[in-house]
């Protein structure tokens, strides 16, 4: 007769994969200020990110 089969013990290979925790959200609204562009500077570099005429962002360097 078949005998039913034993779960598999947690290891790395088969454990459940821990969910990340999640990262801030940040208001596109709040980051604009009621703007249509912002600088951002990150490492030392100038982004400007803007917000189109579509409600679209976009990053530039």
């Amino acid at each position: 007769m078949n005998t039913p089969a034993s779960p598999l013990p947690q290891t790395p290979a088969n454990a459940p994969a821990a969910s990340p925790s999640p990262s801030p959200t940040l208001d596109s609204a709040q980051l604009l200020g009621g703007r249509k562009q912002v600088a951002i500077n990150h490492g030392g570099e100038l982004y400007s990110l803007r917000l189109t005429r579509n409600g679209k962002l976009i990053l530039t360097k």
